[in-house]
């Protein structure tokens, strides 16, 4: 089976993640792709194939005679869809021979143009495809998810000689909970990929270090005719504590190495109100700051007020997986090389975000993000290239059969 084929079967499959739920996995119907993830690698031939009670897949391919030696190397891609865009029904458009110019969404008449996405000038003359406007694709993850199991076969029908390759497909990725209940042992890898980059050629092995924080706000009401003095209305102080933070750090106007505040969530009354962020940063010491500089608006503010109003609650989620890799800098080295002879060209890229890779290297197994060639992820303009696709499979191949 082609990688074309492999993914559009997956993407009909609704998989989206939900971080409201508080179980593992997140969604019950991540199980329908687990499950037919299940079934295909043990057609293919693959080994110890298991999807366990908290839908993970897990296989391998044992190593071929006389390479047992050799260190086991795993690749790793996610199930689930981000909650952000709806990945339910979703209808995908193959646009063969893509002009590189602009394409209607059938679903909505929306138009995926090169003005808003001018990387799509990059994919004339290949096969598009596109959502048709109403949901997200799926692509991030399951254009990966292709890419791998496409592999798998490949390296299974040439005979190629390789060591084990452990494979595994996660569910709540995108929720930020992919290797909460991830089995290393099982796995059983000491080495590792996750395929879940983006545009052809990307190579990541720095991430952001990344924190959450809760602003809760107590406020004081009386009646606002003798409210001099007296009154501390919680809503305006949430507003307040934002403007206590350097307005030119948030999401649009950063890039590359910079980080920021993203203020996700505000509600609030005269009573109460919680600020929800996300902090963001690639270097240690800057992020340790930021969450010092959200301690030191609380401890402000409550002194200026007079009592403890504002609380704050900080909460890591991962860290820059840089200092992990680099002990292992073959791993970069041998995907650099694998990338160029699948016919791309290899870019590092700092990701302004985080990958399962993230949390797993600080579990003990270095594992860099590799590219599956898609663009415009977690919402309704998402698309990718078939050849872009293959080429992504031939570049997974390659590391697959990499003598360690």
């Amino acid at each position: 089976m082609q990688v074309q084929e492999r993914f559009l079967t997956y993407v009909h499959v609704h998989t989206t993640s939900d971080e409201t739920t508080g179980t593992s996995p997140s969604t019950g119907r991540q199980f329908d792709l687990a499950h037919l993830l299940e079934k295909e690698l043990k057609t293919l031939g693959l080994s110890d194939v298991y999807a366990d009670d908290h839908c993970y897949v897990y296989a391998n391919i044992p190593a071929t005679p006389g390479m047992e030696h050799l260190a086991p190397i795993g690749f790793i891609a996610h199930m689930d869809t981000s909650p952000d865009c709806s990945g339910e029904n979703v209808r995908p458009q193959i646009i063969p021979n893509y002009d590189g110019g602009d394409v209607v969404l059938a679903g909505t008449g929306d138009i995926l143009s090169p003005d808003a996405f001018p990387t799509l000038k990059k994919l004339a003359g290949m096969t598009l495809i596109t959502t048709d406007g109403t949901t997200l694709l799926g692509a991030d993850d399951k254009a990966g998810i292709a890419e791998i199991v496409t592999a798998c076969e490949q390296v299974l029908s040439s005979g190629k000689p390789h060591g084990k390759i452990c494979i595994a497909f996660t569910p709540d990725e995108e929720i930020g909970a992919g290797v909460d209940h991830f089995d290393l042992e099982r796995f059983g890898a000491s080495y590792a990929y996750t395929v879940d980059g983006g545009e052809e050629g990307e190579l990541a092995f720095e991430t952001f270090n990344a924190a959450s924080a809760v602003v809760d706000i107590t406020g004081l009401s009386v009646h606002p005719g003798s409210a001099k003095d007296t009154m501390v209305n919680a809503a305006l102080l949430a507003t307040e504590f934002n403007s206590l933070l350097p307005a030119g750090d948030i999401p649009r106007l950063t890039e590359g190495y910079e980080g920021f505040f993203h203020l996700t969530d505000m509600s609030g009354s005269i009573e109460s109100a919680r600020l929800s962020y996300i902090i963001r940063d690639h270097d240690h010491a800057l992020f340790e700051g930021r969450k010092a500089m959200m301690l030191h608006a609380a401890k402000v503010l409550n002194e200026k007020y007079g009592q403890e109003f504002v609380r704050v609650t900080l909460r890591d989620s991962y860290y820059n997986m840089r200092e992990k890799i680099e002990p292992y800098m073959f791993l970069v080295e041998n995907a650099e090389k694998a990338i160029r002879e699948a016919g791309m060209t290899p870019f590092i890229y700092a990701v302004r975000g985080g990958t399962d890779g993230s949390r797993l290297s600080y579990m003990g197994l270095p594992t860099p993000n590799l590219c599956t060639g898609g663009f415009a992820y977690h919402g309704r303009f998402e698309h990718v290239a078939v050849e872009s696709m293959e080429r992504c499979t031939k570049m997974v191949e390659l590391l697959m059969c990499t003598y360690r």
